[in-house]
């Protein structure tokens, strides 16, 4: 016989503000199946848990219906106090009465009524919750992180150093991500390769560690402690193995017409080519779209001078597969593509550029040798314009909505470099807010006024125009003073706003990660879980999840380590018993649930059943892997003949509820 408790929480007066909490109590003492009802202000902590083994104690609960707030908040702690005093966790239902009443309705009549309902379809469920055990399942001890920025480097070093074996799968022939683009970094502006390049070093040496560059992941299979997954290590056309990092080949290379993507295509760089002087591994691949050999057949002159006879035109892509306990998700971000924003000169003018070119121009080992000129001519600039806040805070289709979080800081940056390397060079910054919500932000951003002398405008620079010479004019308004302002820059940086790694929305599907509507990773909550995944045993680390500086990327880089640590040292993970299962009577062996499992955890497999009208058949039925399947109830929904059902999920449950919210 079921016999049901039902407890109510206030939640302070984030429920109780908005919903009679005595009126849900009197309600549920009416259902049948309820035996026990009571409220309390915070159901949630200590004494509110010793009030629900009280009362299964005092009235024989063997299930627990408990009206509060999300069930991503407390499911678990309330199935924890019920498997505690001998209640089956998986017979407990949460009415989230918080999110789904009190924070979203004013009239308190109708929040109250409405938690009513939700009370009694929790109940309708529960008094057919059946007890569910979960499985065991063990954990491979290896990590795998996908992205070689700051980020992935930080989180591999800090899995390493814990003792386990990691895996960085970077898409570029070298580590290191943007950060090795820049010149220095804020707010104490040192130099951002001699922070960097100890920690490639670091990761290249570490014998936990290995380095898959150039390389990308395919497929991912599997679940969380035994995921299984390819990864492509495309053809460098070089033998890493005999390679020496000389650079010959590259110096000598006849083709040079493709842009650095290093060097933000500021200047050429050869078919073969290795992309900086610290890269890691330091060994060159050939792009075999500029290559002559490849298009021609006619060149092969890095084969002839290559003094360890490296080349290897006949290399083909190679795929591994190997077995990872936990994935972490590093993939970084880009640039928003400038192309719509034509009236601010782009692509119109080669003295109009962005800030990560800037930086380029300003670092030693850019293609000025650390000279800041004039792209189109040379000469360095007398006059520079930092235009904050392109396409980010943009309300239209062109930009993105969010702040960049980043550019203010930078630009103060640029700023004040550009005016102590050259003092005589006036540098205008146009803003429309300055944010520096970091520590020692906003005193670096103020030394670039007091100390530096750069000109900040509150203001929106509307247009650029491009004269027959050359020559910049630049039209933006003073929103303080309300007057039109003109200048003749020489040269105009803008600070693009920052999206996702374009390869971000596609490993999203691989490992089934959610992704909000700008293209960042979802964490699994923002206060409680910021850098996990909403899928198990999937970890966030830096831009991937959205815009963030070095500082707060390498805390969240270190964050997710723990979080993959904690994970690895377990050796079996208990498996969610919440899973598909086939009524073989029922099942017509279509295989449409075969074809919608996300996971691969369905198969089609010929048996001998009893049929409904009780002939015995031999015919292909679904067979659930209950190892590999995560609950998500696709096959449920999809079976056209109501074989596959959901444990603790059934459809039985579910028409229960529905019954209650009618009635």
């Amino acid at each position: 016989m079921q016999k049901i408790g039902v407890f109510v929480c206030w939640c302070g007066s984030n429920i109780a503000a908005t919903v009679d909490v005595a009126r849900v109590v009197a309600a549920a003492r009416e259902v049948s199946g309820v035996v026990y009802a009571a409220d309390y202000p915070y159901m949630c902590s200590e004494q509110g848990q010793d009030l629900v083994a009280r009362a299964v104690r005092e009235h024989g609960l063997n299930r627990l219906v408990v009206c509060a707030c999300s069930p991503r908040m407390h499911e678990k702690t309330f199935r924890a106090c019920a498997e505690r005093n001998g209640i089956n966790p998986y017979q407990v239902e949460i009415a989230n009465i918080r999110e789904q009443c009190a924070w979203i309705l004013k009239d308190k009549d109708e929040a109250t009524a409405k938690a009513i309902v939700l009370m009694k379809a929790a109940v309708a469920k529960a008094l057919l919750d059946e007890p569910l055990a979960p499985g065991e399942s063990p954990v491979t001890k290896r990590a795998l992180v996908i992205g070689g920025g700051i980020a992935g480097i930080e989180t591999a070093l800090d899995i390493a150093e814990a003792g386990y074996p990691v895996d960085i799968v970077e898409k570029e022939p070298s580590i290191g991500g943007k950060m090795a683009q820049l010149d220095k970094t804020f707010p104490t502006l040192d130099c951002s390769a001699c922070i960097l390049t100890p920690k490639m070093v670091d990761a290249a040496q570490h014998p936990n560690i290995r380095i898959l560059s150039y390389s990308e992941v395919e497929a991912v299979r599997g679940f969380v402690g035994q995921f299984e997954v390819d990864i492509r290590r495309k053809a460098r056309s070089v033998r890493a193995d005999l390679c020496s990092g000389c650079g010959i080949c590259a110096a000598k290379c006849p083709s040079r017409q493709a842009d650095s993507e290093f060097d933000a295509g500021l200047r050429k760089r050869g078919a073969i080519y290795i992309p900086f002087a610290q890269a890691i591994p330091k060994v060159p691949v050939i792009d075999r779209t500029q290559c002559l050999k490849f298009r021609t057949g006619k060149c092969g002159v890095c084969s002839v001078v290559c003094p360890n006879h490296c080349i290897d035109y006949e290399q083909k892509d190679e795929i591994l597969t190997e077995r990872y306990g936990v994935i972490v998700l590093a993939t970084g971000f880009e640039l928003l593509d400038l192309k719509r924003f034509g009236e601010l000169g782009w692509g119109r003018s080669k003295d109009v550029i962005t800030s990560l070119q800037l930086e380029r121009l300003t670092n030693a080992g850019g293609p000025t040798e650390g000279r800041l000129v004039c792209p189109s001519t040379g000469r360095e600039p007398k006059r520079v314009v930092l235009v904050s806040c392109v396409g980010s805070r943009d309300t239209t289709d062109r930009g993105k909505t969010y702040c960049s979080k980043i550019c203010c800081m930078y630009n103060a940056k640029h700023a004040m470099y550009i005016r102590e390397k050259y003092p005589d060079t006036d540098v205008t910054v146009f803003y429309i807010d300055v944010r520096t919500p970091g520590k020692g932000f906003d005193e670096f951003q103020r030394r670039a006024v007091e100390e530096y002398g750069v000109h900040y405008i509150r203001g929106l620079v509307g247009k650029v125009d491009v004269h027959r010479d050359g020559t910049l004019h630049l039209t933006a308004g003073d929103l303080n003073s309300g007057r039109q302002i003109e200048m003749e820059p020489d040269l105009i940086v803008l600070a693009a706003a920052v999206t996702p790694s374009p390869d971000a929305r596609r490993i999203a599907g691989l490992v089934t990660a959610s992704i909000d509507n700008d293209g960042f990773y979802v964490e699994a909550h923002p206060k409680l879980r910021p850098v996990e995944s909403p899928t198990a045993g999937i970890f966030l680390s830096g831009m991937c999840q959205g815009p963030k500086d070095i500082p707060e990327t390498v805390a969240q880089a270190g964050a997710a380590a723990v979080k993959a640590i904690g994970l690895l040292a377990k050796d079996k993970l208990l498996a969610n018993p919440c899973t598909a299962r086939c009524d073989e009577q029922r099942c017509s062996g279509c295989e449409i649930c075969v074809q919608v499992c996300p996971y691969g955890a369905i198969t089609a497999e010929d048996k001998t059943v009893v049929t409904l009208e009780g002939v015995r058949e031999t015919r292909p039925v679904a067979v659930v892997n209950e190892a590999l399947c995560q609950g998500c109830g696709a096959c449920s929904a999809a079976c056209p003949s109501g074989a596959m059902d959901l444990k603790g999920f059934t459809n039985r449950e579910i028409l229960a509820e529905v019954d209650a919210l009618c009635w």
